[in-house]
């Protein structure tokens, strides 16, 4: 694929696109399949064909550095000098998003939203983080180092409307402090409608502006299809899985899916109260009575259960770090008859399944969430020995 910023030098992001994609895809595979053939548990495993992404309009989130002036503002990132470049045309962005950034550059300009300066630490316009659902709507999200510009932004909400009639949820947040970290902790919620319904797999999720969602909805539909099918799977040749628990559970995804495919009591935990309003949304939505949603650390809240408390089948989905030593130990040692490790880290994802003797890994996949990047997504089913 090409892409004029990468040839250019603005945007050196995607670091193997000028790779062909099969290649890319092979590459990954390869690499996933090295790392998982050192866990004596997986010497037997299966790799079913990976899932592949489009090459191009795939990323449905955009997380834009605003640079440049007031009047002629950049969305993209900050070059070494802290400089803006404007990554507005970017070819991995979904239509929706590269149709939004040229209206949101003259929205900008037109209200003399000024940006923030990293180095003389001046400015108040620091990010515009804008997502899009399957039908287009958009959700946006102005981040600002004050309430400035607050007052402003409310009173142009019907002119943001009007160049992008497709903005149903808009926000500002609140970042106050000098620091390398994307928003601040206040969200003020400027539009009545509060969440993005947003289309992933079987399932219309429910996205508030800080719940965290998969970038690559196309790709994040077939890992959550992929892990609710593992989920529902028979345990013997007449007992079916009664009972699943989600870790780290974002917004809901993989609860969602392994209740809507069958099984009758799912619970979801993530430590964000947002994203777990979310997820309680769309099971009512849906009618999933025997699903809930635990606003918890999933560690705290998974290890202050007995072992023998485990449910069925276990979900985990952990940050790139892994699971840790605590929370291994406890999965090793419970009564899950099944556990199903969603990783968006194979190194840490190989560690974890080596502290996990009683589990022998089945099958995995690999999920192609990142094309023309070395990050790779991968599943696996674990089974009790």
């Amino acid at each position: 694929m090409k892409c004029g910023y990468y040839e250019a030098g603005a945007c050196r992001s995607c670091t193997l696109i000028d790779t062909p994609y099969s290649l890319q895809l092979e590459q990954r595979v390869n690499t996933a399949r090295d790392l998982l053939a050192t866990v004596n548990t997986a010497e037997n495993m299966t790799w079913l064909p990976p899932q592949t992404s489009p090459e191009r309009g795939f990323r449905v989130k955009a997380k834009m550095a605003v640079g440049g002036s007031a009047d002629n503002p950049t969305l993209g990132l900050l070059d070494p000098a802290w400089k803006g470049v404007d990554l507005s045309e970017c070819p991995i962005l979904a239509p929706e998003l590269r149709h939004a950034m040229p209206r949101l550059r003259t929205f900008i300009a037109q209200l003399h939203l000024t940006p923030y300066d990293v180095r003389l630490r001046r400015g108040e316009l620091k990010y515009v983080i804008v997502t899009a659902s399957h039908t287009g709507d958009l959700m946006v999200r102005f981040i600002l180092r004050s309430r400035r510009y607050l007052t402003l932004l409310t009173q142009s909400l019907p002119l943001l409307r009007q160049v992008l009639p497709n903005a149903r949820v808009i926000t500002a947040n609140i970042h106050p402090i000098h620091a390398a970290v994307l928003e601040g902790p206040e969200e003020i919620v400027l539009t009545e409608q509060t969440t993005l319904p947003m289309e992933v797999g079987d399932i219309v999720l429910h996205a508030g502006p800080r719940s965290f969602t998969q970038t690559n909805t196309v790709v994040a539909g077939a890992l959550y299809r992929q892990v609710g099918q593992w989920a529902n799977l028979p345990l013997g040749p007449s007992e079916r899985p009664s009972s699943v628990w989600d870790l780290y559970c974002g917004i809901g995804g993989f609860a969602l899916h392994a209740s809507h495919l069958g099984i009758p009591h799912a619970i979801g935990v993530e430590i964000s109260d947002t994203a777990i309003a979310s997820a309680q949304h769309t099971a009512t939505t849906m009618s999933l009575d025997g699903t809930r949603f635990v606003a918890s650390d999933a560690i705290s809240w998974a290890v202050q259960h007995e072992v023998t408390q485990a449910p069925n089948v276990v979900v985990v989905n952990p940050p790139r770090r892994g699971l840790g030593p605590e929370l291994t130990s406890w999965l090793d040692s419970c009564t899950a008859s099944r556990v199903i490790y969603s990783s968006c880290n194979p190194k840490s994802l190989a560690r974890d399944l080596r502290a996990l003797p009683s589990l022998r890994v089945c099958e995995g996949r690999l999920f192609d969430m990142f094309p023309h990047t070395q990050h790779a997504e991968v599943a696996v089913l674990c089974e009790r020995v």
